[in-house]
């Protein structure tokens, strides 16, 4: 090979590595079995999810408790212990399977364990009855793992040198043994072990399905065989599936997570405040409205659901069926959730934000009087359109950022005196201000949003930023330009 190919091929090579890596999305895609399942393939699936809700729950009860939260990372060890139990020959179940029924139920304990102890630091930032020393070595014992595992277990905490240091001072200050068993009694009181009845559904690796003849053959538990289902679609993809079966309807569903390239806009410069309602879901500080009929079908989704479940209570005596109503709720969500999707594609299209500011959700909270009122309030698909939103602004390079709503729809986005709602309409005394009521909280969350309480239009980059934004310059005392910090 000459000195100029090499040269070349090198060039090409560095030029390659110089190249910036795409930025990637994880959205989910879903493919349908486009004929009946027959009763004969169903019921070999079905066995299959069966064994995988076996192996999952015997998962969950030999590892979910204390005794092996030294085993949860990174799972190896259970890993090699389910192998030598025998579980997997006494089921017959592939290795395929098993493995990923082992690894994603260790998954659930983890999650398991992190709820556990969000609730257990609650509870002691609630404690009065601790001192600010106890709290401090109560949170470091539930931030440090093996710190936490030795305590619930009755064993000495042993740490590395970096750690041990601290941990000798906190301890130290406090009487450990009782700090130790009270995290014991609430172990013992709020963690739960994971445990499931859903036997319809399991997770196909690479090795167990393969795309052929337009549609998708899955490994079975018969040695060399497969079982053929017929695809809606011709796409292809190389992951980990999701499997959901419907034997009643005789048809599949597959679940797929799919990395998608973020598409990047150059127009998109806006710096867009949002107001989420129950009637229209957004308005922006503009005062342009989207999902103007939301509370309707929300309402016909709501009311329907309502009259139902009392039409089923009178007649449950006499086993109504369900089929109906599963099929028409579907349905009625569908409509729903095509509708929100629908006018977040064009929110952004029209809207081009380069960033939305939105309110951060705050907890339910209990129902009142008026049971309609509470039912439709529950059935607000806010946490869906959040979800959404979420994820359309992740693919289209829009920066979501969260504020605090405390009095933000009564606060007067003119000079932020508290004013008065009513009837949609937001009063400011102080000021004279009035404004549609969403419209004024959209405006206030921008202002939040953006940091000093001030509107601004586009923001510019700063070249010496690595592509950070800063609000224009205002004139100082002097006359002269500075930045707001």
């Amino acid at each position: 090979m000459s000195q100029e190919s090499l040269r070349s091929q090198s060039k090409a090579s560095w030029e390659r590595k110089q190249e910036k890596p795409v930025q990637t999305v994880c959205k989910t895609v879903r493919q349908y079995s486009s004929a009946p399942v027959s009763p004969e393939d169903m019921q070999k699936l079905l066995d299959i999810a069966e064994d995988y809700r076996r192996v999952k729950n015997y998962v969950y009860t030999r590892y979910g408790g204390i005794g092996s939260l030294s085993k949860l990372y990174p799972g190896y060890t259970v890993q090699n212990e389910m192998t030598a139990c025998g579980l997997r020959e006494q089921l017959g179940l592939p290795s395929v399977y098993f493995y990923l029924a082992v690894f994603e139920a260790l998954g659930d304990i983890r999650r398991q364990w992190i709820r556990t102890k969000s609730k257990l630091l609650r509870l002691v930032n609630r404690n009065e009855g601790f001192t600010e020393e106890e709290k401090h070595y109560l949170r470091f014992l539930l931030k440090v793992s093996n710190a936490f595992e030795a305590a619930v277990n009755q064993k000495p905490v042993e740490l590395a040198a970096k750690l041990k240091a601290q941990y000798r001072t906190l301890a130290d200050r406090t009487d450990t043994d009782r700090m130790h068993r009270y995290l014991c009694r609430q172990v013992r009181k709020y963690h739960v072990k994971p445990h499931t009845d859903t036997a319809d559904t399991f997770s196909l690796s690479e090795r167990a399905y393969r795309y052929a003849d337009h549609g998708i053959y899955i490994s079975i538990k018969e040695k060399r065989k497969r079982v053929f289902v017929p695809l809606t679609d011709n796409n292809q993809y190389g992951c980990q599936i999701r499997v959901k079966l419907y034997p009643q309807e005789n048809r599949m569903e597959f679940i797929v997570p799919v990395h998608v390239a973020v598409r990047s806009h150059g127009d998109y410069q806006n710096q867009t405040g949002v107001a989420m309602g129950f009637f229209t879901m957004l308005t922006t500080d503009t005062g342009r409205r989207y999902g103007e009929e939301l509370g309707e079908y929300q309402l016909a989704y709501s009311d329907w659901l309502r009259e139902q479940s009392s039409v089923y209570n009178r007649n449950r005596s006499s086993n109504p069926g369900r089929k109906k109503y599963r099929d028409k709720k579907r349905r009625l969500e569908e409509r729903l959730h095509s509708y929100i999707n629908q006018e977040l594609n064009r929110f952004l299209r029209e809207e081009r934000p380069r960033t939305v500011y939105i309110i951060k959700f705050p907890k339910p909270r209990a129902g009142g009087a008026d049971k309609r009122i509470n039912h439709s309030i529950v059935q607000w698909q806010r946490g869906y359109i959040k979800k959404r939103l979420t994820q359309k602004c992740r693919e289209q390079s829009v920066e979501l950022v969260e504020v605090l709503g405390k009095d933000i729809s009564r606060t007067c986005s003119v000079c932020g005196a508290l004013g008065v709602k009513k009837e949609g309409e937001f009063n400011c005394s102080a000021c004279g201000y009035t404004d549609e009521e969403k419209t004024n909280t959209a405006r206030n969350v921008k202002k939040r949003g953006q940091g000093d309480g001030v509107l601004y239009g586009q923001r510019r980059k700063d070249p010496h930023s690595g592509g950070r934004t800063h609000k224009p310059p205002v004139p100082n005392q002097n006359g002269a330009e500075q930045n707001r910090s």
